[in-house]
């Protein structure tokens, strides 16, 4: 009897699988099995062998999302088990780009934060741009939490061209959040439309799996049930 199909969940940068919890949990009322991969956010490398890894465990066929940044490390994977791909207000960068190179599409929010990796060749969000850019519909606990488990991203992470995405060979949903700051809506827009995503669009900021979790799961179960048939 093959294994029934799952969900494995990518954060992003400055996150951990915590970030993921609301969706995991909700998932699991619907009776869809979830698993968050951790990311070591040493470099993109790095990022899809751990993602395979947990693809591994799986063992079974899976939808797969990414939240930012966590949207190149999705496309990045080859692993025969992803039957679908969900991308929540994340990076999609094209063969040949760079994970970064969709932040240079449009001219950034202006309360985005400027980000330079420190001495060690690390890049830290300032603590003031969890509420001003990255979750600035979150509650105070829910940015409490955000800020307590960052975790920095190497800038090895976006530093490196991307071979052929994975969009390109499996059905992609991308949920488009228009009140972004650190990944502006045309940005989405042009990535969700080169990759011919199926875009649902979310009154959301850049972490709706925090902030609006109902909009994200729907769209997980979307591609669940259409990798199902």
């Amino acid at each position: 009897m093959s294994k029934q199909l799952s969900v494995v969940l990518a954060h992003g940068a400055w996150a951990d699988g915590s970030s993921w919890s609301k969706v995991i949990a909700a998932l699991a009322r619907h009776g869809v099995e979830a698993v968050a991969v951790s990311l070591p956010l040493t470099s993109l490398a790095d990022d899809v062998a751990a993602l395979d890894r947990t693809l591994d465990r799986a063992g079974g066929p899976v939808v797969l999302a990414g939240h930012a940044y966590a949207g190149g490390v999705i496309g990045a994977t080859r692993h025969a088990a992803v039957k679908a791909l969900v991308y929540v207000a994340a990076m999609a960068p094209a063969e040949g780009e760079v994970v970064a190179a969709p932040y240079q599409f449009n001219p950034p929010h202006p309360q985005a934060p400027k980000l330079e990796p420190d001495a060690n060749g690390l890049i830290w969000l300032p603590r003031e741009a969890f509420a001003a850019a990255f979750a600035h519909n979150a509650t105070a606990e829910e940015l409490a939490v955000l800020r307590a488990v960052q975790r920095p991203l190497s800038a090895a992470c976006i530093s490196q061209p991307v071979g052929r995405p994975l969009w390109l060979d499996v059905p992609s949903w991308y949920l488009l959040a228009k009140q972004d700051r650190m990944i502006v809506e045309p940005t989405q827009r042009l990535m969700a439309g080169r990759m011919k995503a199926r875009v649902h669009e979310v009154d959301a900021d850049h972490t709706p799996l925090v902030t609006a979790p109902d909009a994200v799961v729907e769209v997980i179960l979307q591609a669940v049930q259409a990798a199902s048939v």
